[in-house]
């Protein structure tokens, strides 16, 4: 047995193969760097951000000059990968589920568009909402967009479906979506690897991919003839097996799934529980394996990581008279990620204490921390605001929207990135004073901007806090997009220059700040407070590193 590998990121320059030790993240960019990628394109969001990073930080990456900065956002980054495809080289865009949201213009248009360079968009998943504020299923974007979707069951298959996935992107000429969920992103497994594949050569698309009605109409004819194509290749795929058995019971198992139902199983022909089991790891579904499924078992049990996305589309394919369970029937739990005593317990087997939570334990609630310049922030608006009876503070996407939770219970909103600035304006232009938007400096560039210029086209009454940290902090201290420009920005965008006000948050300066929140709601406009401290986790590596 060869030797696992744990220096994730050494392994990767090796020529001809071998074992390391993976998060699912790192192995779908190795796999991503092997498969001969040129670019990666990301906003960092967890769970997906190690892939960038893991990507920034390997050798063979450096050495081939893979493009791997940070982008403002995830449809900025969706757009230069499909740029960097357009010109016939392999491009990664990775985000977060919510993320695309964000990129759905350019990402949705793409699949009429077609790709010439194989074109990956990787969407990590988060059921349960770890760290999201919703559980959105990015396979639905797949379905909406018309374009294959792959699921890996684990972190080898992460891996080998990066080559596999760019091949049948430029076999088909679209991209190809990859979701995945947080418990395959953050744990790890042993995976085997394979000899880099070269980059492939810059060579232009000829086709015109100018989405002008005519030439759109055009192309979206070309997407749908493609879909016969699309189904054959899940049908055919190695990734949608099934595994037999003289069980009248069916269980169509989607991802991550598979692992639990094979956990919770514990090996179907010899155990208690007995089945027949089909894998989907490749959409669109597999209509005829599903089928012939159905035909030989009595009822089929539906296990998916995230919504009924397949239970869904099963009951539309079978019919009502065709019993479908999941969770939608209640067999399942309707929210949260899948456990394996929650498989087991779909399918009839005793459930044990093993994956219990734990009782009588303190909670634990996430805080700001401790000398964080956020938190300085807070409290000096909530001295200032305590006189404005009325008052609504609207955050936004960050580790600062911490300051919602005690002891500062400052803000009042948190519902997506970007909204703080426009909620509060249009919370202004209802009456409301004083509305007070707070927002980090990533998140800003990230999609604040036109809000901003919404409100000084307005003349919205509106005091925009700018909490600059100097870095994006809630996802580990990546660069942030405007650091050193928000001022500029900020005049840019037509705030008049005496009412951008730039303080240092620190509890010796508390007089000075209130002192500058308080002018700046007093003013009859929009204004501009940017309180500006580096973030203590990226200060204190920075000051580790200068000591080398």
């Amino acid at each position: 047995m060869s030797t696992i590998d744990k220096s994730n990121n050494s392994l990767p320059n090796r020529e001809g193969g071998g074992r390391v030790l993976l998060l699912g993240d790192e192995a779908i960019a190795l796999g991503a760097i092997h498969a001969g990628l040129s670019g990666v394109y990301a906003y960092p969001g967890t769970p997906s951000t190690e892939i960038t990073e893991f990507i920034q930080g390997n050798a063979l990456a450096k050495e081939r000059g893979i493009h791997s900065r940070w982008c403002t956002n995830e449809k900025t980054a969706m757009e230069a990968a499909l740029g960097m495809s357009y010109a016939g080289k392999r491009a990664l865009v990775c985000m977060k589920h919510v993320g695309m949201n964000v990129c759905a213009d350019a990402f949705v248009n793409s699949a009429i568009t077609g790709v010439k360079g194989g074109l990956i968009v990787l969407a990590a998943d988060d059921p349960s909402m770890h760290s999201s504020q919703n559980e959105q299923d990015s396979r639905f974007y797949a379905k909406f967009a018309l374009v294959p979707c792959l699921e890996p069951s684990n972190q080898q298959e992460a891996y080998d479906m990066m080559a596999y996935g760019f091949d049948l992107s430029e076999r088909l000429g679209e991209p190809i979506v990859m979701r995945i969920v947080t418990r395959l992103a953050h744990s790890r497994a042993a995976v085997e690897v394979s000899e880099p594949k070269a980059e492939k050569p810059l060579s232009p698309a000829t086709d015109a991919w100018v989405l002008l009605p005519g030439i759109a109409r055009r192309k979206y004819v070309a997407l749908l003839e493609k879909q016969a194509t699309m189904l054959q290749a899940s049908e055919e795929s190695v990734y949608n097996q099934v595994e037999t058995s003289s069980s009248k019971t069916g269980i169509v198992a989607c991802g991550i799934a598979y692992n639990y139902v094979k956990e919770a199983m514990a090996d179907c022909q010899q155990s208690s529980v007995n089945c027949q089991l089909l894998k989907v790891s490749q959409y669109p579904l597999p209509e005829a394996k599903i089928k012939a499924l159905a035909a030989q078992c009595d009822e089929l049990l539906v296990i998916e990581d995230g919504q009924p996305v397949v239970e869904e589309l099963v009951k539309g394919l079978l019919g009502a008279g065709y019993p479908v369970k999941g969770r939608l029937t209640g067999d399942l739990p309707r929210t949260g990620e899948l456990t394996p005593d929650s498989v087991a317990k779909a399918l009839g087997k005793p459930v044990g204490a093993v994956f219990a939570p734990a009782k009588n334990m303190a909670a634990r609630p996430p805080q700001l921390c401790q000398g964080c310049g956020h938190r300085d922030v807070y409290a000096a608006l909530n001295q200032v605001l305590a006189d404005y009876p009325d008052h609504r503070v609207f955050g936004d996407i960050g580790c600062y929207t911490l300051g919602a939770l005690p002891p500062f219970q400052s803000l009042s909103s948190c519902v997506d990135m970007g909204a703080s600035i426009t909620m509060a304006k249009g919370a202004a232009d209802a009456g409301l004073f004083p509305a007070v938007a707070v927002i980090g400096d990533s998140t800003f560039t990230h999609s604040g901007m036109t809000g901003l210029l919404d409100a000084v086209n307005d003349k919205a009454n509106i005091t925009v806090v700018i909490s600059d940290n100097l870095t994006t902090g809630m996802t580990g201290g990546q660069d942030s997009a405007g650091t050193n420009k928000f001022e500029a920005i900020c005049l840019g965008l037509g705030v008049e220059p005496e009412h951008v006000r730039v303080v240092v948050p620190l509890p010796k300066n508390m007089p000075e700040i209130t002192r500058v929140i308080k002018e700046e709601i007093e003013y009859k406009g929009v204004s501009v407070i940017i309180p500006r401290r580096e973030c203590i986790q990226t200060f204190a590596r920075h000051a580790k590193a200068n000591k080398k």
